[in-house]
C-alpha cells in the first residue's frame, strides 16, 4: 500500500478527468477510466472520484478498479457504507450499480493480464505501490493481497 497520499499539486491534476466527467465530456476519455458518484459515509455529501479501469467485461457489463491506498481509500470506505451512486465508463452509465468485492486469485489472475495489456503503466505504477516493476504471477498475488478491488455492474443484471 502507498503510505502517503499524493501532494495537492498532483490531487489537482488528477482530479481533471472529474471535471471531464462533469462537463459532460467523460466519453473522451474512453473506457480505461470509470467515474464514480458516491456519498461520503460521515457527511452524507457527493463525492466524484475517477478511477482506472483494470478489466473490462462489455459481455457482462463489468468494470473492475483497485484501491490504490487500500482499504482507507475514501471512495473505497464510502461504497462499502452507503451504495455508489452511479458509474460511468466511456458512454455508459450505471445508475445505482451493483458492486462486488474480487477474491484475492481473481484479482490476481486480472492484474496479470492488466500487466500484459499495459506493461508501461505497469512498469510504472508497480514501484509507486511497493511492488516490483516487473509484473510475475508472485507479484501479481502480492499486489491481490494488499490492494482491494471492486467490480461494478449494472443494477438490472
Amino acid at each position: 500500500m502507498v503510505d502517503r497520499r499524493p501532494g495537492r499539486i498532483t490531487r489537482a491534476f488528477l482530479r481533471m478527468p472529474v471535471y471531464l466527467y462533469r462537463g459532460g465530456l467523460g466519453r473522451l476519455l474512453g473506457t480505461r477510466f470509470l467515474y464514480l458518484v458516491h456519498e461520503g459515509r460521515t457527511t452524507g455529501r457527493r463525492r466524484d472520484t475517477v478511477l482506472e479501469v483494470v478489466h473490462l467485461d462489455e459481455r457482462i457489463p463489468e468494470a473492475v478498479v483497485v484501491a490504490a491506498w487500500g482499504r482507507r481509500s475514501d471512495w473505497f470506505r464510502n461504497i462499502t457504507a452507503h451504495p455508489p451512486r452511479d458509474v460511468w465508463v466511456g458512454r455508459h452509465h450505471w445508475a445505482r450499480p451493483r458492486f462486488r468485492l474480487l477474491e484475492p486469485d481473481e484479482l490476481a489472475a486480472v492484474l496479470t493480464d492488466y500487466g500484459r495489456r499495459h506493461p508501461r503503466a505497469w512498469r510504472t505504477l508497480g514501484p509507486r505501490l511497493g511492488l516490483d516493476r516487473e509484473l510475475t504471477p508472485t507479484t501479481a498475488r502480492a499486489a491481490a493481497a494488499r490492494f482491494p478491488a471492486v467490480a461494478f455492474r449494472p443494477a438490472s443484471d
